[in-house]
């Protein structure tokens, strides 16, 4: 089992950025694919990045392609997201979420373990 806990989020203008961060505990981290997943108010959960267990294999949402790098820390036990250019159309609350089987995906439910999520706000 893993621990998450997201940080990083604020307020932040249109065309400005963020790095979140996701700290692990537990379980050996390198064991697990990471992803985020983003939640705005009356929306469903959506994907925005993940990574695999080695970092070798990467995918991101159209909707933040080229402006959204994910990362991960390994011997620091942390998942990272950096988002420039950031848009009022990105404000939400944003999870890390961890995969036991290593793989990772797009859909929510491939994943065993969430963090507790950090609001993003974009002003226009």
């Amino acid at each position: 089992q893993v621990q998450l806990v997201e940080s990083g989020g604020g307020l932040v203008q249109a065309g400005g950025s963020l790095r979140l961060s996701c700290g692990a505990s537990g379980r050996t981290f390198s064991s697990y694919a990471m992803g985020w997943f983003r939640q705005a108010p009356g929306k469903e959960r959506e994907f925005a990045a993940v990574i695999s267990r080695s970092g070798g294999i990467i995918d991101y949402a159209d909707s933040v392609k080229g402006r959204f790098t994910i990362s991960r820390d390994d011997a620091k036990n942390t998942l990272y997201l950096q988002m420039n250019s950031l848009k009022p159309e990105d404000t939400a609350v944003y999870y890390c979420a961890a995969d036991d089987r290593g793989i990772g995906g797009t859909s929510p439910y491939e994943y065993d373990y969430w963090g507790q999520g950090t609001q993003v706000t974009v002003s226009s």
